[in-house]
């Protein structure tokens, strides 16, 4: 079953809900996710409960959440950041898995674009490069491009 819930900010949260005892398998993952109508891009929850993993690891579980969910660009995840927040700088409403850390983009840093990415940290909004074997969280979208 699909819930579409439209919160006061005008954002909706699409949660889907698997009955017990159903063909869900164990690796199924809580997919309540958020289509911002500003954008059309639809957001994951922060994955691997917030973990920090590599760029390969990180691939690998958006990957697994199905067809059309991948990094976001470094564009698109600052079209979360919210300056008027801080720790995290994000919508807290819509977002409250959110650590104040770095997330994960797929924009290769133009120094080394086979070896470096772009990533968001949401303490401060705060952009830099990183090396993809460093440790960040991660957050899919799907849409746009």
């Amino acid at each position: 079953m699909n819930l579409h819930i439209t919160c006061a900010k005008g954002a909706t949260l699409n949660i889907h809900l698997t009955a017990i005892g159903s063909a869900a398998t164990e690796a199924a993952t809580d997919t309540a996710t958020v289509l911002e109508p500003a954008t059309g891009l639809e957001w994951s929850k922060t994955l691997l409960d917030g973990e920090k993993v590599n760029f390969e690891k990180a691939e690998k579980a958006v990957a697994e959440l199905g067809e059309g969910w991948r990094l976001p660009t470094r564009e698109e995840l600052l079209t979360l950041v919210d300056l008027e927040r801080h720790d995290p700088c994000i919508d807290t409403d819509k977002y409250p898995d959110t650590k104040s850390t770095w997330y994960w983009t797929s924009t290769p840093c133009a120094w080394n674009k086979e070896s470096a990415r772009w990533v968001v940290y949401f303490n401060d909004g705060l952009v830099d490069g990183s090396a993809v074997g460093n440790g960040a969280c991660v957050r899919a979208v799907r849409g746009g491009q």
